[in-house]
């Protein structure tokens, strides 16, 4: 990393032409390393801002309300997280364990659930304001829910289809930047690929993208592959593969084959990228772990209350362990339980332990039940071999997205991803492990986010666009948050702005609320 700044400093010194002119900027960061989203090699420079776009790049002879000597770092585009679930960023709007990352622009409506008011979520950001840019998705699961009341183990009648489609039609009107499916989840899970096609087809009419966690991540994966590519052929939509990864021990070693697989989709035309977090475990549902047909239709307590029902979602259970490879729930943690929050942090077998005695695999089963039956809880599961991670990591298209929501700090034990993802693709994998070259990470983080989703003037350096900013010290940034104490942020990163503004200053938060709500435009 040395190495690189005394890069960027060879090329000060022989490569920048002063400006012609001095003009008086809003903010000047100066002398920095600057790595502009491209891909292309850091180079030294200053950066001055006015009227919250980036004004100026080079050596700038203006002066500046405010200037910033930031010799020795980077300075990069915000970070583009592609994959959140902060849709209440509203309720939360300093987004704090985001903007600390350097993340200056979420996507939200992922994984199948969304807002369908987009306009009114983007008037609700508009009127509290919020400290980062907000895009959205429209959620297919909030779509089918609203449309067929309650009754989801079929396909949509005609009408209902009709409706889905109004919905969606509506949403992608108000500016939603494109469908998200999230098909392992109620009501999604029984959704047919027919249904998907015709929803991704109204989001293709105005240049959405379709994004998609898949059917499966384990040794399905191909099939839920197939899927995507259909829904991106017969729509004619760019696809997204959320949250890329291999789950399961009996999945584990076949990254490069699965980009294979992908690679030839794109061959044959169809636009498909991934996102990925930087982490060996996965967070969702506590509920993940019983079977959808059941908790369908609301009537979990009743089917868990008769002795045959419950025999068979017993047994589904068990199958389901053994066919992934694993003999107990020991790799699924208890995040957020609040009907016993002495269990959060514990993984099921060391709840089990603590209100069983006996930890069994039948008690762990009953265990996993009576979470369901007292509201559920959320999951961290540990069950991705790193190896994969960095294959996957190293692909072109792969952007890095959190695939978390807005956190309250000491709320609980989140997945770290939350407050680290982007520190840590810096700190582990670019600076410690080398898996990526800095310019390379930064792209990820920005310019290839910005293209995918038509974020535009926005995830590059350049003169003209939108002033996001990060500045980070490339030897000191270091994700603090882990899966036992997750509630820290990291470290290095000094400075973020948002369209302009400090938000982030010398380390702290100031206190601005200066993003947008990033309306898509056709």
């Amino acid at each position: 990393m040395l190495t690189r700044l005394a890069f960027c400093f060879v090329l000060y010194s022989t490569a920048l032409v002063p400006s012609a002119f001095s003009e008086n900027y809003d903010l000047i960061l100066r002398h920095g390393c600057v790595v502009d989203g491209t891909g292309n090699p850091a180079f030294f420079a200053d950066v001055a801002i006015k009227e919250r776009h980036v004004a100026a790049i080079g050596r700038v002879n203006g002066t500046a309300k405010i200037e910033l000597d930031v010799q020795g770092l980077v300075v990069a585009p915000g970070f583009i997280d592609v994959h959140t679930h902060a849709d209440d960023i509203a309720e939360m709007p300093r987004a704090e364990n985001f903007v600390r990352m350097g993340v200056t622009t979420v996507v939200v409506g992922n994984c199948g659930a969304s807002r369908l008011e987009v306009a009114k979520l983007f008037r609700a950001i508009e009127e509290t304001n919020v400290a980062v840019n907000v895009a959205t998705l429209v959620g297919h699961n909030s779509v089918r829910e609203k449309a067929m009341g309650g009754n989801f183990d079929r396909p949509p009648t005609a009408s209902e289809l009709d409706k889905m489609k109004a919905l969606v039609d509506q949403a992608m009107k108000d500016g939603a930047v494109g469908l998200s499916t999230g098909l392992i989840y109620l009501p999604g899970t029984f959704a047919k690929t027919d249904e998907i096609v015709e929803l991704a087809k109204v989001a293709a009419a105005y240049d959405g993208i379709y994004t998609s966690h898949m059917r499966y991540e384990d040794t399905k994966i191909y099939k839920a592959l197939d899927e995507v590519f259909r829904v991106a052929r017969e729509a004619h939509i760019r696809a997204e593969v959320s949250h890329i990864k291999l789950s399961g021990p009996t999945a584990w070693g076949q990254a490069d084959r699965v980009l294979g697989y992908i690679e030839k989709a794109r061959a044959e035309g169809l636009d498909i990228t991934q996102d990925q977090y930087a982490y060996t475990a996965s967070s969702t549902g506590i509920s993940q772990l019983i079977p959808e047909g059941a908790r369908e239709g609301g009537r979990f307590a009743e089917r868990i209350a008769d002795p045959g029902q419950k025999a068979k979602i017993v047994a589904e259970m068990k199958k389901s362990l053994r066919s992934k490879g694993r003999h107990d729930y020991a790799y699924a943690v208890i995040a957020s339980y609040k009907h016993d929050p002495s269990l959060n942090g514990l993984n099921i077998v060391e709840a089990v332990k603590a209100k069983r005695g006996s930890a069994s695999l039948d008690n762990q089963i009953q265990t996993i039940l009576d979470i369901q039956l007292h509201g559920g809880a959320s999951g961290v599961f540990h069950g991705i071999n790193e190896e994969d991670l960095k294959i996957f990591m190293r692909h072109p298209n792969t952007m890095i997205a959190s695939d978390s929501g807005v956190r309250v700090f000491g709320e609980g034990v989140p997945h770290p991803r939350g407050y680290g993802n982007n520190a840590r693709v810096l700190a582990r994998y670019v600076r410690e492990q080398k898996v990526l070259r800095l310019e390379d990470a930064i792209r990820k983080m920005t310019s290839l986010p910005a293209s995918a989703f038509r974020l535009k003037n926005r995830g590059e350096l350049h003169e003209g666009n939108w002033a996001d900013i990060v500045v980070f010290a490339p030897d000191k940034i270091q994700d603090m948050a882990t899966y036992k104490d997750p509630h820290h942020y990291p470290t290095g990163i000094p400075y973020v702005l948002v369209n302009g503004v400090l938000v982030i200053d010398k380390g702290e938060h100031t206190g601005a609320k200066a993003g947008m709500a990033l309306r898509h435009e056709r």
